[in-house]
């Protein structure tokens, strides 16, 4: 027996007390609470690298939080987090930190992290600490009261919008006023039975109190009388549901972006003119503009000319009956590189369509002229033939064949199928039955022919083409119609023929087939 055989036998290690896993470290066994190991993992005593920082360990957080955002996911280096202080507070018997009750009200919508101020002072505090640091809010308020009792605890709020159930009153533009001192965007939709009793002065004296300022959108102003804005902050500017303006002055140097929706009422007689002729000196780098008026005439649209708005690229003028081709011609010798025009519900005929295509071949990719009953199927086809960058383009209701047997509230359709209602234009005329209309071209994506009811035969050669719209063309022939569109997704056939529909699915499920 070897000398090694006689000594005694080492006693095995102690065993370690029971622990609760993952509560103990793994490498000393020692509790994981406030302690820190600085013997090396098993995996760096082998040689090999340590295992890479998370990205929170690292510094950069990269979770997605909403923080009242209920629409959007927030962008998380913006959004602010709330203090973290170390306190607990009892939850179902049990110490839960406030940091953890904080983050998950985050996650909440209004209504609930109003519930859950309602159940203790902890849980209002936690509530507080939301509303802290919220940089954006959307509410669907029943009373002004809500406002009045929450916007002044929102100190960093920069987005605010609203969907009235209630009147807007002076009480709660006040509230409005003097909370939330760094709002940059406000909106504001009504319900149905809601009423916006907004008066030009009222708006005016919101506007120049908030210095910060930066797009404001506010639908229901018929009952504002006038127009009297000055801001240095203000870059999108979107009204809708005006009447009857005594007054149009907006002074805005710095806005980008205009939007003035007139109502349809007869009695509605702003002066366009007046208007349009300020834009130029009040609102020098205006880029997109939007009006929708039936006052819209020549005499405005020559105005606008005068007013020098060169950098326009964005131009959408509907329901103006009363422009024609002359507007087209002001048009033209007003703006040098439009993106966008819209002239839908116009007098324009295929000579004013020429002018278009002659004055913006190389810009214009977006065409809307719709309801335009003076455009035949030559200007629809000079268009996608001279405008090579051509990407959406709308004629819905501009090729009808009756017009005794259509109904008074005449269809305004939308590039992406629906179907709006409005009042039927008086230049509105009957185009010769079965037309014929050929569409090729290399990059339109969307085009829109509802209610096009005067087209007998279409063709449509356009690889890139998504979307069309052919809803309510109602004499469209089956055998007449071919799609060369091998990307063609959603085609809108509502108010169609039976067959044509037929016809429209056997040749969505050849391309389908073709293309897989």
């Amino acid at each position: 027996m070897s000398s090694s055989s006689s000594l005694p036998a080492k006693p095995p290690p102690p065993p370690r007390p029971k622990t609760r896993g993952s509560y103990n470290c793994g490498r000393c066994g020692q509790p994981k609470k406030g302690h820190v190991c600085n013997l090396p993992s098993p995996a760096a005593a082998d040689g090999a690298a340590p295992p890479s920082p998370s990205p929170s360990s690292s510094g950069g957080d990269t979770r997605l939080r909403r923080a009242l955002s209920f629409d959007e996911p927030s962008s998380p280096e913006k959004k602010p987090r709330p203090d973290h202080d170390g306190r607990t507070m009892e939850l179902g018997g049990r110490a839960v930190p406030v940091d953890l009750v904080v983050e998950v009200l985050r996650r909440l919508g209004p209504r609930g992290v109003l519930d859950a101020a309602a159940v203790s002072r902890a849980w209002r505090d936690c509530a507080d600490r939301v509303w802290r640091v919220a940089e954006e809010l959307r509410l669907r308020p029943a009373a002004a009261g809500l406002l009045g009792a929450l916007l002044p605890r929102c100190a960093a709020l920069s987005r605010l919008v609203l969907h009235m159930e209630s009147d807007v009153d002076a009480t709660m533009l006040s509230c409005l006023a003097f909370s939330c001192p760094s709002l940059e965007t406000l909106e504001i939709t009504m319900a149905d039975k809601a009423i916006n009793n907004m008066t030009g002065e009222e708006l005016s004296r919101l506007v120049s109190e908030k210095h910060s300022l930066s797009i404001l959108k506010i639908g229901g102003c018929s009952n504002l009388g006038f127009l009297n804005l000055s801001s240095s902050s203000l870059n999108v500017l979107w009204l809708s549901d005006l009447c009857s303006l005594s007054e149009s002055v907006i002074s805005c140097p710095n806005m980008s972006e205009l939007s003035l929706c007139f109502t349809q009422q007869s009695t509605e007689c702003t002066d366009l003119v007046s208007l349009m002729d300020g834009l130029g000196r009040s609102c020098p780098n205006l880029r997109n503009l939007h009006i929708s008026s039936i006052q819209l005439s020549n005499e405005a649209v020559s105005a606008l000319e005068g007013a020098n708005l060169r950098g326009l690229c964005m131009l959408s003028l509907i329901l103006g009956s009363k422009m024609t081709d002359a507007a087209v011609a002001s048009i033209v010798r007003s703006c040098a590189s439009l993106a966008l025009l819209d002239l839908s519900g116009s007098s324009i005929s295929d000579s004013g369509v020429g002018m278009i295509c002659k004055a913006f071949p190389h810009t214009l990719s977006r065409l809307l002229l719709a309801l335009c009953p003076n455009i035949t199927t030559c200007g629809i086809q000079a268009a996608t033939a001279q405008l090579p960058l051509l990407q959406l383009m709308d004629c819905g209701m501009s090729l009808r064949s009756n017009l005794q047997n259509e109904k008074q509230g005449a269809y305004f359709g939308e590039i992406n199928g629906r179907i709006r209602l409005c009042p039927k234009l008086p230049t509105l005329k009957k185009q010769p039955m079965r037309q014929k209309l050929i569409i090729k071209h290399d990059n339109l994506k969307k085009l829109s022919l509802w209610g096009c009811s005067a087209i007998d035969a279409l063709y449509v050669k356009c690889p890139e083409l998504i979307d069309l719209n052919l809803n309510t063309c109602t004499n469209l022939h089956p055998e007449r119609l071919l799609l060369q569109c091998p990307n063609l997704k959603n085609v809108h056939a509502f108010g169609c023929q039976d067959m044509l529909i037929g016809a429209i699915k056997n040749q969505l499920n050849h391309i389908f087939h073709a293309s897989g």
